[in-house]
């Protein structure tokens, strides 16, 4: 059962379910998403998520006697804060798809593949992805766009692809989380009450032992990789395939540069991608050879919305080599199918399946009534800080999408924080330790789900190597226990901040 606790001006807040209560549609998530991957053997995680949202409602309706109305508009609400995400994935997968079309995302694959060894190329990846990322402040962008032609890059050179996303996600999600033009790293504070520059100072302490930790096992997991014979006569195939295929000029690299200088510069983010798209597109008119203009526009137009398809196999000859329709058939892999912004539309329909659900656990109060049972657990700094950490992540995969997973639990922290007498960046660091980078590990999340797509590696398949997003809530948490770079404040302090 749930009542609404009253105000002292006697006007009704939200509801408080039970905890029995609020667990029912959680169990009901994790049981349907088994059967559908254990049993249907199905990686489309729509379906579960609307019947779980569905007993969520049920829940709400017959037992907590919440009226629709309330809850449709809390659903609605959770949608809306998705739109924003949802605009700049339609965007991202027209400009894979109109980069590959121009030789962008090829001439990337055609530079990594001739400049960095296998050895250390996993150690590279990630951090080429940390240093886009902390210059655009995005790991979304960061992904698709330089992470694309990486994942081509190692595939080529024979690696895991699991292992190169899982590099790249974490060098995204390090410059996503260090950047001060990142919307989690300004949320983060503001939700604590602590100031920017606090936040990114006091995150230093425990990204950057994540970080040296991480490259560390990208080095150890990519000294067994050598340029052996049969890597390097692969390699050359691909390289010998993309130089046919596409006019691989320098010019090309004009749109990638094009998006970062943008958002380095403080441009927001997806008219930077449109203009990037388009730059590429009309760098693609001038540069690969079409028929005349008008078939060339008509591919172009094709391209962004049904993504970059090439068939490969038919154009070899009948007595090619094994070598290269191995070749052929990597960099087929690599670049048909990819792109578009049909591409993303089952991301986003798993997006808004996915905020229905938290958007009704949180407006029923579902949400912070599991939040508030990890507080009874709370006995001192080192447990706060896991509690934290722990219900980040929790909200993570109940709710699907990082921004509540900063909100909710900042909102339920503060005051237990400001209590301990603890500075409020402590809190917005374990925000973002968590609620940032464990939303990728998270196949229904918004940043699983995009990371998936863009990367074409599958949530689960790189998730085991994105050690910094492993890492990083670790390390918060020792530091919660130990007591190392945990800032204390006097109590007329913490009273400022309360009343702040």
């Amino acid at each position: 059962m749930s009542e609404a606790q009253p105000t002292p001006a006697g006007e009704p807040t939200e509801p408080r379910p039970s905890i029995g209560l609020a667990l029912a549609p959680v169990v009901a998530l994790v049981a349907l998403l088994l059967l559908n991957v254990r049993w249907f053997g199905s990686a489309d995680n729509h379906v579960p998520l609307v019947l779980a949202t569905t007993v969520a409602v049920l829940l709400a309706v017959l037992v907590q006697k919440q009226p629709w109305k309330q809850i449709e508009a809390g659903l609605i609400k959770a949608i809306t804060m998705a739109l924003q995400a949802c605009l700049i994935l339609m965007v991202v997968g027209m400009l894979i798809g109109a980069w590959i079309e121009a030789g962008v995302v090829p001439l990337m694959i055609l530079w990594g593949l001739k400049l960095i060894s296998p050895a250390v190329f996993l150690v590279t990846a990630c951090g080429v992805c940390g240093v886009v990322s902390m210059a655009t402040g995005s790991s979304w962008t960061t992904a698709g766009t330089v992470g694309v032609a990486l994942i081509g890059v190692g595939t080529a050179q024979g690696l895991e692809p699991g292992m190169v996303a899982g590099a790249i996600v974490s060098g995204a999600y390090f410059g996503d989380k260090m950047s001060p033009l990142s919307d989690t790293t300004n949320l983060a504070p503001a939700m604590a009450g602590s100031t920017l520059v606090e936040h990114i100072r006091h995150m230093i302490w425990t990204v950057t032992p994540a970080l040296l930790i991480a490259l560390l096992l990208y080095a150890i997991l990519g000294r067994g990789h050598t340029a052996g014979p049969d890597s390097l006569s692969r390699v050359q195939a691909v390289i010998d395939i993309l130089g046919e295929h596409f006019v691989l000029s320098p010019w090309l690299i004009l749109p990638p540069a094009l998006v970062l200088v943008l958002v380095a510069r403080n441009f927001p983010a997806l008219p930077a991608l449109i203009l990037g798209t388009f730059a590429a597109s009309v760098l693609g008119l001038i540069v690969q050879p079409h028929a005349d203009l008008r078939s060339g526009m008509s591919s172009a137009f094709s391209v962004l919305y049904n993504g970059y398809a090439i068939d490969l196999n038919s154009a070899l000859s009948a007595d090619a080599s094994e070598n290269t329709r191995a070749a052929a058939g990597t960099v087929q892999a690599l670049l048909d199918g990819r792109g578009g912004m049909k591409s993303m539309m089952g991301t986003i329909a798993l997006i808004f399946c996915a905020l229905s659900f938290g958007g009704v656990m949180e407006c029923t109060g579902m949400l912070s009534t599991i939040a508030r049972k990890l507080l009874t657990l709370v006995r001192g700094t080192g447990s706060l800080i896991a509690a934290t950490i722990l219900t980040c992540f929790g909200v993570n995969v109940l709710a699907s999408d990082q921004y509540m997973a900063i909100v909710v639990p900042g909102r339920m922290f503060r005051t237990a924080f400001l209590d301990r007498r603890l500075h409020p960046k402590n809190l917005s660091r374990a925000l973002e330790d968590s609620g940032t980078v464990t939303s990728a590990l998270v196949p229904w999340n918004t940043c699983g789900a995009q990371m998936a797509t863009v990367l074409g590696v599958a949530t689960a398949s790189y998730a085991p190597y994105a050690f910094l997003n492993w890492i990083c809530p670790l390390v918060s948490i020792f530091y919660g226990f130990t007591g190392i770079s945990i800032t204390k404040i006097s109590d007329e302090q913490a009273q400022r901040y309360r009343e702040a």
